[in-house]
């Protein structure tokens, strides 16, 4: 595969994933966040740089599958755990970002924005989009990413100021998630043709006509979908009922009653000027 495949450095990506790790490992005290973070900027340097994030660029569904899954269901969560809550309080305390957030945030907003994102990455218009170049290809990436934060933020309960799920209900959160993210699955499986005329060499490459690459694409999307995320919902729940904790009482975090204070301070700061007289 890698003597067919020609050797292409991804410069702007290696870069970015670096510098990420460097300001991460020196900016970020606890040792678990920090491991977390050379796992997940490592994983994400394997599926987007060659060998791997050529074929899912241009060649092969199932790899670009196989990639996105990676950074949605891998990358993207341990991001997140490796992220302090006081960097997510300043990023998240400008007033449009807090409300942009709580929005976004909201657990059924979360999945329908995600289902339509993550639908629309794995299109052929965009798939052949991403094929014509590295810069568009990156950017789709990045939006995958995005995705994943999305996904990930009502399941981890990270985010200071947004709905905050009971165990059972992030345990279920997580378990519907995996029934959407997986959407183009079943055309893929049973389409009587190809349906990416952007992919191209699958044979050459990796002995594997389109069509059953595409085939392939729909079962690595489902089963590589639903065995960790159903597997990630049961954990959340058992380890709920092992530490004795209601599963289905929301936690209450002082982080979150920080935020609910600053609302309330601009709400009243806006009430004054309104009434304020001219």
């Amino acid at each position: 595969m890698t003597r067919l495949l020609p050797f292409h450095w991804h410069l702007v990506v290696l870069l970015i994933i670096i510098a990420a790790g460097v300001a991460h490992w020196f900016f970020v005290a606890p040792a678990r966040q920090r491991r977390f973070a050379l796992y997940a900027l490592l994983a994400l340097g394997i599926v987007t740089i060659w060998p791997v994030g050529d074929l899912a660029a241009s060649v092969s569904l199932s790899v670009a599958t196989v990639q996105r899954l990676v950074i949605m269901l891998f990358v993207a969560p341990l991001l997140l755990l490796a992220t302090p809550t006081s960097v997510f309080s300043r990023l998240t305390k400008p007033f449009a970002v807090d409300v942009v957030m709580r929005r976004l945030a909201h657990p059924g907003m979360a999945l329908l924005t995600v289902t339509v994102l993550s639908t629309l990455t794995l299109t052929p218009a965009v798939i052949d989009w991403g094929a014509r170049g590295e810069l568009n290809r990156d950017l789709t990436l990045l939006a995958v990413l995005f995705v994943g934060f999305l996904l990930w933020i009502p399941g981890l309960a990270l985010l200071p100021g947004t709905k905050r799920l009971s165990p059972l209900g992030r345990a279920g959160y997580i378990f519907a998630s995996a029934l959407t993210v997986t959407s183009l699955s079943f055309v893929w499986i049973f389409a009587h043709h190809s349906l990416y005329p952007a992919l191209h060499d699958q044979y050459a490459l990796l002995h594997m006509t389109p069509l059953f690459d595409q085939q392939l694409a729909g079962f690595v999307a489902k089963f590589g979908c639903y065995i960790p995320m159903w597997t990630v919902a049961f954990i959340i729940f058992s380890h709920a009922e092992d530490r004795g904790e209601p599963v289905e009482e929301t936690p209450l975090h002082w982080a979150d009653v920080e935020r609910e204070m600053l609302r309330i301070d601009r709400q009243r700061a806006r009430v004054l000027r309104h009434h304020r007289p001219s």
